[in-house]
């Protein structure tokens, strides 16, 4: 879940996994949080990190679509 109201929930996987997009549309940090299952430790990852790295990932694709409806390139 989200910290704050601020922090945008951009995809959330089948298994329950979720990625968020810290502080909103001006956040530079991406937080995936993980179900239980699998260990449910949150982790952060630097936004330019996480764009290359995940562009063809549907979490990837689905930060790529929020960010280009906020203007950014």
């Amino acid at each position: 879940m989200p910290n704050t109201a601020d922090d945008l929930v951009f995809y959330s996987s089948e298994n329950g996994d979720q990625w968020v997009l810290v502080g909103g549309a001006v956040g530079t940090t991406v937080r995936h949080l993980p179900n239980l299952s699998s260990g449910g430790n949150l982790r952060d990852t630097p936004l330019e990190e996480f764009l290359p790295r995940e562009q063809s990932t549907p979490q990837g694709q689905a930060l790529g679509k929020l960010l280009e409806r906020y203007g950014h390139n």
